[in-house]
């Protein structure tokens, strides 16, 4: 995984890469380096036709930008120029072998009415920003505001020249916009709190970031996100296994970290070696929360999957969708009753994972089953889950008809919580809790606003405060573990702002609950694949149109480009 740190945090881990060895001018090497490779796999073309204007600063986001330089003119046959904020030092090392390479130099004090800057960054394909790195701090102000206010406008201006030529950027996959030119920021786009996420107006938006050792929180924070465009992490030389970085414990998921989570296929295999899940969802008015998680489970790899819904709205599910098993509940009018617990109970033993929530409505009889579940009979050890006391569940006795499996508990299951007394006492260690950031403000008692303020935060907090893993939803979601863990999904795609998808997830990360993957990490890579899902469909639908349906459709590809990724 990528570890996230705040600014603080990586001045620490430069100060301790200089202390192992790896000297600042070699970090500036590394980091300029990387710079420039990504944007070599931006020129596609084998052709000497590249324009690459760099914008320089003053400080050592500028010297990543003039290596870049150095790097893409030596190696490459484009065309490279610098416009410097401010003079660099006669004897700057980086200046000198920019200047030495034969890349064309400008500085800003010699630049009257900003005419060369209109001019670089008016003829470029491809802008790499290095003028303001993590330690910036907003708002922009003078000299610098006009600078980046003259080369946004130069931008704009090369780009609706482009589309009058119909001019069409090669594809990439690193960059999904076709429009020229493309920018590419170091470290970060000028203008970025790399802490908080605030971005300062005059922010040029970047295609691609290339960062440096580690994420950075604020670029996986709106508004500051949304000038990130594509991420990439380089090396600076860092030593493995540095104690200021292996401290981290907030990393950045990969298709690698999920590939390494993922249960092992065998060829011998029944439905019995991938797990028994039991979904307890639906209601009159939400059927189809229901189907999406079972289906979900199933797409992930789940042996069986038990729908235990209210009765009356079996005959509709099971017109839609074959696969799962059933276990009928009592019900009112549609919606789950108290008397549903007796006939779980006697179903629950068979089951490795168990989903509550999806679809389930907040009828009032429906929170004294949910109730009922979490505490069981009176003679039971108050806190115990699937009506199971610590004496049974220590012995270790097989055959009892009594759910000892993990839990995760989603969407109305989250809201029913709510309304109780203490109710993180009455689940078991462990339990996962999927909430988007209305139900996280119910069940703090907290604004929706100051949760999405404090996402990382937050989660982490109530983790360790509940003893529950949590999974808060969102753009970047977050999932928080007990003992500290996090891990921070890399995918924002408004595909996924679609009623339903919620339910897929959930369905996701039962489905690895029951093949016995632990509960963060099925979390995490429940989450990481459901949201490559929801990337996919909105690349192949737009994700205006995308549905729940389509991200569900979409799994199997998502698992798949996992398998083969690495």
């Amino acid at each position: 995984m990528v570890k996230i740190l705040n600014v603080a945090q990586m001045v620490e881990v430069e100060k301790a890469t200089d202390a192992a060895g790896v000297s600042y001018g070699e970090m500036m090497g590394h980091a300029g380096r990387g710079v420039a490779e990504v944007v070599k796999g931006l020129m596609i073309e084998e052709t000497g036709d590249y324009r690459i204007a760099v914008l320089v600063g003053p400080g050592n986001n500028g010297g990543d930008g003039l290596v870049a330089a150095t790097v893409l003119k030596t190696e490459t046959e484009a065309t490279v120029g610098c416009y410097l904020f401010r003079p660099r030092a006669e004897d700057d090392d980086v200046f000198v072998a920019a200047r030495d390479s034969g890349v064309f130099l400008a500085v800003a004090e010699d630049d009257q009415r900003w005419r060369v800057l209109k001019n670089l960054v008016g003829n470029a394909d491809i802008v790499i920003d290095a003028l303001l790195g993590t330690g910036t701090r907003l708002p922009i102000r003078d000299d610098m505001k006009k600078l980046l206010t003259y080369a946004a406008s130069a931008l704009e201006g090369r780009r609706e020249s482009a589309m009058a030529q119909d001019l069409v950027w090669p594809a990439s996959h690193w960059v999904e916009r076709p429009h020229l030119p493309t920018v590419v920021a170091v470290d970060c786009p000028s203008g970025l709190d790399c802490d908080s996420g605030e971005l300062d107006p005059v922010a040029i938006p970047a295609d691609v970031t290339v960062t440096f050792g580690a994420a950075k929180y604020g670029q996986l924070i709106f508004p500051g996100a949304r000038a990130v465009g594509e991420l990439v992490v380089a090396d600076i030389g860092t030593p493995s296994g540095l104690e200021e970085l292996a401290a981290v414990t907030v990393e950045l998921l990969s298709a690698a970290d999920v590939k390494r989570i993922l249960p092992v296929r065998q060829p011998s295999a029944h439905k019995g070696t991938y797990g028994r899940a039991m979904i307890v969802a639906g209601s009159v008015n939400y059927t189809g929360a229901a189907a999406l998680s079972a289906l979900a489970a199933y797409r992930v790899g789940a042996g069986l999957v038990t729908l235990a819904v209210p009765q009356a709205i079996y005959p509709v599910l099971a017109a839609q969708i074959l696969e799962p098993t059933w276990l009928l509940l009592p019900h009112d009018m549609g919606v789950i009753n108290t008397a549903a617990f007796e006939v779980f109970q006697a179903e629950a033993g068979e089951y490795d994972a168990l989903l509550i929530g999806p679809g389930l409505g907040r009828d009032r009889e429906t929170a004294g089953f949910l109730h009922g579940l979490l505490e069981g009979s009176s003679h039971l050890k108050k806190g115990s889950i699937g009506f199971l006391d610590q004496p049974e569940r220590d012995s270790g006795v097989a055959g009892s008809a009594h759910f000892a499996g993990p839990l995760i508990v989603d969407a109305d299951g989250l809201n029913l919580l709510s309304e109780m007394d203490r109710w993180w006492e009455l689940l078991p260690p462990n339990t996962i809790l999927t909430p988007h950031p209305g139900e996280m403000a119910r069940l703090t008692g907290l604004e929706i606003e100051d949760v999405n303020a404090r996402r990382f935060d937050l989660a982490a907090e109530k983790a360790r405060e509940w003893n529950c893993v949590v999974v808060l939803k969102g753009a970047f979601s977050v999932v928080a573990a007990p003992d500290g863990r996090q891990a921070v999904i890399p995918f924002a795609t408004d595909a996924l702002a679609t009623a339903g998808t919620g339910d897929v997830l959930a369905g996701t990360i039962v489905g690895l609950l029951a093949q016995g993957v632990e509960p963060f990490e099925a979390a995490a890579a429940g989450a990481y694949t459901h949201g490559l899902a929801g990337q996919l469909a909105g690349g192949r639908m737009t994700s205006r149109s995308t549905i729940a349906g389509d991200v569900l459709e979409l799994l199997p590809n998502a698992l798949r480009r996992i398998d083969r990724e690495f």
